[in-house]
């Protein structure tokens, strides 16, 4: 990488941070299985001066998600589920469905499917006002978060069985809806596997994988390197967010009853750079072989039907994308609003943390952040332009 590429990258950090757009951040760019650029600015911690540090541990949100993802592929390449089969197979809560009908609740013979989890094409939402489903949905998420701190919190399977008994947004595969579907796959992981979601992912990930710093908790030892989120309230002015989003504890204190496949996992830099550089290699790193090359491709080069990415495409800011996997995947280059390469993939998170793997040219950016509503905001296209106008 230019020398004027890194200075300009560690500029635009600089600047985001002087005008209050997030607290602090660090940035990873890693090509041909080695990193060659890094950069930390900022606080993880303002109120106590901490600056962000390589072993700094950040809230992934639905930057979870590719991880359930590589999770679901390990049991299909085992035989133990089969993309096509109904998720009722494994939770009864999804036996007898039902879809929201312009107000009007109706029944649906037609199954949710593992691989429509995978597609967010399974009719759950993430929740809202504009529709009966979504206000249902909002408030069942309302009161998993009420009873986070109590002696009686929601479970992993509870969840996932009780979203199947709330009205779907549109009869599955139908369309398509960013939501809770990664969450429902995480149910499906546990009951498949026969241990705890979570002791799944120790075992056949990070373990393998050595992200000794990646899991849905963080223990007294570590808690001092724990970031703080934050969230802006205008004027360039940021304060702490502590809110627990999607009945995620945001002390991230405690091992949780929920185990959020779509947003509750905790991660370092260096340790979520392991798991895309598996990805980038074919399921491989460092001799250790997590999945096969060719449920890596499968993973990775997916795309929705022309009638479900009419829906995506209403997603300001994934123009040239498409989604599959529980991942972005760069199909029209020419139709993004950034600089990029066909077949490029990643997702991010709502507190900013970010990645994505470009095959064609070996590398992947690995941006880490916790900045409240954050996703893919201005100042991460600005770095990954700057670095790959640089190539």
């Amino acid at each position: 990488m230019e020398a004027r590429t890194k200075i300009r990258v560690r500029e635009l950090l600089d600047e985001a941070i002087a005008d209050g757009v997030t607290m602090g951040a660090s940035v990873s760019v890693r090509q041909g299985g080695c990193e060659i650029f890094y950069e930390a600015r900022g606080y993880a911690d303002r109120e106590k001066k901490k600056p962000i540090e390589r072993d700094t541990i950040f809230r992934l949100y639905s930057m979870s998600k590719p991880v359930t993802a590589a999770a679901a592929m390990i049991l299909v390449e085992r035989g133990v589920i089969d993309l096509a089969q109904p998720v009722a197979d494994f939770l009864p809560g999804f036996r007898e469905l039902t879809v929201d009908c312009d107000g009007v609740i109706e029944k649906t013979d037609v199954p949710v499917t593992v691989l429509q989890l995978m597609n967010m094409t399974s009719g759950l939402s993430y929740g809202g006002e504009a529709t009966l489903s979504e206000r249902m949905t909002s408030a069942y998420i309302d009161e998993c978060v009420a009873r986070l701190h109590t002696d009686h919190p929601v479970t992993t399977v509870e969840l996932a069985n009780h979203l199947g008994t709330l009205p779907l947004l549109f009869v599955p595969d139908t369309s398509w809806r960013y939501g809770l579907s990664a969450d429902v796959l995480g149910a499906v992981i546990e009951v498949a596997s026969g241990m705890r979601f979570g002791e799944f992912l120790q075992k056949e990930l990070f373990d393998r994988l050595g992200m000794a710093d990646t899991g849905f908790w963080v223990p007294k030892s570590k808690q001092d390197r724990l970031a703080c989120a934050y969230e802006s309230v205008g004027d360039g002015t940021m304060i702490p967010y502590t809110g627990d989003n999607l009945a995620v504890q945001n002390t991230m204190a405690e091992p949780p009853a929920y185990e959020a496949g779509g947003a509750g996992l905790v991660s370092t830099l260096p340790d979520y750079a392991r798991f895309t550089q598996m990805l980038l290699d074919g399921g491989m790193l460092d001799g250790i072989r997590v999945l096969s090359e060719t449920s890596v491709r499968f993973l990775t080069s997916g795309r929705l039907t022309d009638v479900q990415q009419r829906e995506f495409r209403k997603w300001v800011g994934l123009e040239g994308f498409s989604y599959s996997h529980l991942m972005r995947v760069m199909q029209e280059p020419g139709m993004a609003n950034l600089i990029g390469c066909t077949g490029e993939y990643g997702w991010d998170g709502w507190l900013g943390c970010y990645f994505t793997n470009i095959p064609q040219k070996d590398m992947t950016i690995l941006l880490m952040q916790q900045k409240k509503d954050a996703g893919t905001i201005p100042m991460t296209r600005k770095i990954r332009n700057v670095i790959l106008a640089g190539q």
